[in-house]
């Protein structure tokens, strides 16, 4: 196997029909978008060629816009509060603390929840009348913070935002500690040596050495935020008065709300370029080199 796998020729032979398959499948998939994005067309009769003006007026969109915002603002928390919080947990779970495989499983549970159901679950916890959050806070004698959560422009946002922040926490923390699990044994015992432990060996020798995995969970979160859609349809479906809109929700609404495909097309395409250009930034600027030990 260690023989095939060096072989560089085999491995192409064998996952180049599946790289096909896959890349061609993606660039078709946007090439027709693109071509979609320059019509006037409902999806069903004759579209008419329109050129950029998909475009000129996806950028005029003031509620389009907002909703640009609020994905900036979804991956400055992702970025300050889920990476990490799953950093945090990785290193104390590769400690070899006790019940490891335990806690290790109980952080990854909700990642394998589908959307739908985390959504309803918060719901209940945000529901104004007998949720747990509302309930919480009166038993502790803060009556006065109790509110519609999700019904109130001032916080609707951030509370879409902390179900996708705790979803998925488990997910970044297990490629973080499967990271830390692979480093060599003999690099923490020579730190130990040198006097460098706890925090200290966390610093200046876990993390630097985990730094392109660090990098990657970045490009997932960010990306992820970019795209975000599933989570806020379920908890807000945009609302109230577009203030949790996302690029993704307003782009559904335009193509199965009111049949507008060409101009959501115009947005697809711009939430894939913002995307790729994100991730070509990160990894072109962002470096990772390995530490001096």
């Amino acid at each position: 196997m260690d023989k095939f796998l060096g072989n560089k020729k085999a491995v192409m032979l064998f996952t180049l029909p599946s790289l096909l398959l896959f890349g061609g499948l993606l660039l078709v998939s946007v090439v027709f978008s693109f071509y979609y994005s320059t019509l006037e067309w409902n999806g069903i009769g004759e579209g008419v060629f329109i050129g950029l003006d998909n475009y000129i007026e996806m950028f005029r969109n003031t509620i389009f816009d907002k909703a640009i915002l609020n994905s900036f603002l979804l991956c400055v928390f992702t970025l300050a509060i889920q990476l990490p919080l799953a950093l945090i947990l990785a290193l104390i779970l590769a400690s070899h603390i006790k019940g490891e495989v335990f806690f290790r499983t109980v952080f990854f549970i909700p990642v394998t929840l589908s959307t739908v159901v985390v959504g309803q679950l918060w719901l209940k916890i945000y529901n104004p009348n007998y949720g747990v959050l509302n309930e919480l806070l009166k038993m502790i004698g803060l009556e006065q913070f109790t509110q519609n959560w999700l019904g109130d422009v001032n916080t609707a946002l951030f509370s879409a935002f902390v179900p996708i922040i705790w979803q998925n926490i488990g997910y970044h923390m297990l490629l973080m500690y499967t990271a830390i699990k692979s480093i060599p044994k003999d690099i923490h015992e020579s730190a130990q040596i040198d006097g460098a432990t706890g925090v200290k060996a966390a610093f200046k020798i876990t993390i630097p050495l985990i730094l392109p995995t660090i990098k990657t969970c970045a490009i997932f979160v960010i990306t992820g935020s970019l795209k975000a859609f599933d989570m806020i349809y379920v908890l807000t479906n945009g609302g109230p008065v577009n203030s949790t809109e996302v690029p993704s929700s307003v782009m559904f609404n335009s193509i199965f709300v009111i049949n507008r495909y060409g101009y959501g097309s115009a947005m697809a395409i711009f939430i894939v370029v913002e995307c790729i250009a994100i991730a070509f930034i990160l990894q072109r600027f962002v470096k990772t080199s390995p530490i001096e030990y």
